[in-house]
């Protein structure tokens, strides 16, 4: 067996899934079972499975032909990449379709493992728990919108609440409607009068699942000139989601911004996913809509996690992978989270929830750029850590966590990125340049290796001075340049501070 990649998590063992949908068919293979999946591949076919399934009662013969061929390939690839166990699951298309158990067994042999056709009640309840493992927490009502059928579920926290399948995924509703979006409107608003769990979500989020969503996002992302290309947790707006889907369900998507990054095969759909979308808001008034990179699968994927791996933070998760593959030291990583916590509190520093996630995420990411060339480590850490594939953050958070590595890097006043700084609060602003004032501080004392930190303390020395205070022991590492740091520190914080040796000098900096 050829090694892994030094790139790769030594302890983790591949697996894949095949997601077989009315509209597309999937196959992901994962890293290994995490709490923060990694993709190690990513393929899909638009199959059309469910195309004409309501007038026929069928599955599409063509399409039945190039997914077995599609199938045959996926086995190939799970097993070139090693895959220790590969899942298939199938949505509405499979389990209504009158030869949907004959194309199954057939779907079987070739792949040569067993297919667990989902229920609507188990399609729902995997796509919350999706929505469930990337959100810190989810609170709302959560929509998969497949090709066949629409899952709404309610989540709050761990909780899933109320759910219902209703047969409004994008090619059923136009087979219904019979291509007519005036047909397709009025069928969404009486199939969705039936789900009475959508009252119980005024005023809350509704979180999108799906290809045709996510496609509706981007294609709002480009109308708005959004300046960060990252799916998981795009915020719409309500009034800027009304304006947009007003135009796209009229069908006059060939005039939008950024259409032609669609496919072909899902722009027909695009304005049946939007009149759903419309015929939700009209009836739910949520707060906003949030789009969730993660559905099923990887809501099954949770479900195989045991009770511990579920409650870990996915965003603290995937960074704590990331300081171990990247970082000069991982146990430096750790300490930073440790000091800079006590420095915050000497500081007087107060940190909501999030915030001292993200603090927490920060610091372990801060060293991942540290074989760029210098004078580019802080534009390579910030472009890395903003498009990283990160859940359990949102986009404000998602900003602070690059520009803290781009401030370590090149400097606490630094203007550069405006776009990204632009999505980042007032309060996070001023946060990042703290945080890194504190590890460009602390950095030249440590050479970025452990040990150091937890020797370190800050004392008050009365009249409003702070001092960083070094032991006897490391009195050689005191020095103009840690001193220089200290300074831009106290322009950040407004603070008088000391550089100290332990029984000896001291360099006031302020």
């Amino acid at each position: 067996m050829i090694s892994a990649s030094q790139g790769r998590l030594q302890d983790r063992r591949p697996l894949s899934i095949i997601d077989i949908g009315s509209n597309s068919i999937r196959l992901v293979i994962y890293e290994g079972l995490a709490r923060s999946p990694t993709l190690l591949f990513n393929e899909k076919m638009l199959a059309g499975l469910g195309r004409g399934i309501v007038s026929t009662g069928k599955l599409d013969p063509e399409a039945v032909t190039r997914s077995m061929e599609e199938f045959r390939r996926f086995r190939a690839l799970s097993d070139q990449a090693g895959a220790e166990r590969m899942y298939v699951l199938a949505t509405a298309a499979a389990r209504e379709a009158v030869n949907g158990p004959d194309f199954i067994h057939r779907a079987e042999d070739v792949l040569k493992t067993e297919i667990q056709v989902l229920s609507g009640r188990e399609e729902a309840h995997y796509s919350a728990l999706g929505v469930i493992s990337g959100f810190h927490p989810a609170n709302g009502i959560a929509g998969d919108l497949g090709g066949g059928s629409l899952e709404l579920i309610d989540i709050d926290g761990e909780t899933i609440g109320d759910g219902i399948t209703l047969p409004l995924g994008g090619l059923r509703l136009q087979d219904m409607a019979k291509n007519s979006l005036v047909q397709a409107a009025r069928i969404a608003r009486e199939q969705l009068a039936r789900a009475k769990l959508l009252k119980g979500g005024q005023g809350r989020a509704f979180y999108t699942v799906g290809g045709t969503w996510r496609n509706l996002a981007r294609l709002h992302m480009e109308m708005t000139n959004y300046p960060l290309g990252v799916m998981h947790h795009y915020e719409i707006g309500i009034e800027s989601a009304a304006n947009f889907l007003r135009q796209v369900a009229k069908a006059e998507i060939d005039k939008i911004k950024g259409i032609e990054g669609v496919s072909k095969n899902r722009r027909s759909l695009l304005p049946y996913g939007a009149i759903v979308l419309q015929e939700i808001m009209a009836a739910m008034q949520p707060s906003k809509i949030i789009v969730s990179a993660l559905g099923v699968r990887e809501g099954f994927l949770y479900s195989l996690l045991d009770k511990a791996e579920q409650k870990a933070d996915p965003l603290i998760s995937a960074a704590e992978e990331l300081a171990r593959l990247r970082s000069r030291s991982a146990d430096h990583a750790h300490e930073l989270v440790e000091w800079t916590g006590k420095a915050f509190a000497a500081f007087g520093i107060d940190e909501t929830g999030d915030e001292a996630r993200y603090r927490h995420a920060a610091c372990l990411l801060a060293d991942i750029g540290w074989r760029a060339h210098p004078e580019y480590r802080g534009k390579q850490s910030l472009n890395i850590i903003a498009h990283a594939s990160f859940i359990g953050v949102d986009h404000p958070g998602r900003a602070f966590l690059a520009l803290v590595s781009l401030f370590r890097h090149e400097g606490v006043f630094n203007e550069a990125a405006p776009e990204i700084r632009g999505l980042a609060t007032p309060r996070y602003l001023e946060r990042a340049r703290v945080l890194a004032a504190l590890l460009r501080v602390v950095y030249l004392l440590t050479a970025a290796m452990p040990g150091v930190m937890p020797r370190l303390k800050w004392e008050n020395r009365g009249n409003g001075v702070l001092a960083l205070v070094l032991p006897a022991a490391l009195a050689d590492l005191y020095g103009e340049r840690p001193a220089g740091r200290l300074a831009q520190l106290a322009r950040v914080t407004n603070r008088r501070l000391v550089l100290a040796v332990e029984g000896g000098p001291s360099m006031s900096v302020k």
